[in-house]
């Protein structure tokens, strides 16, 4: 998805669904399933509920997104 097309947000980890997989709510109320790449995966390891995280999301699918940042660790995830 690395383009000019897709959007950056912000958001928090609502909830652990799997091992790569997460539930993430946005300032909005909003909530969309976020995933990490697998290569990331050892890295993620340590996100929790409540973690501040920013999400890269297609314009064209609002409902789920990739996890590239957690700012709790002010550790990019590539």
């Amino acid at each position: 998805m690395q383009n000019e097309d897709s959007i950056s947000v912000e958001a928090s980890i609502a909830q652990v669904l799997g091992t790569c997989l997460y539930a993430a709510r946005m300032a909005n109320g909003h909530e969309v399933v976020a995933h990490v790449r697998r290569c990331d995966a050892v890295e993620a390891a340590g996100l929790q509920v409540g973690h501040g995280i920013r999400l890269e999301m297609s314009p064209f699918d609002m409902s789920k997104g990739r996890i590239l940042f957690n700012k709790n660790e002010e550790k990019t995830l590539k």
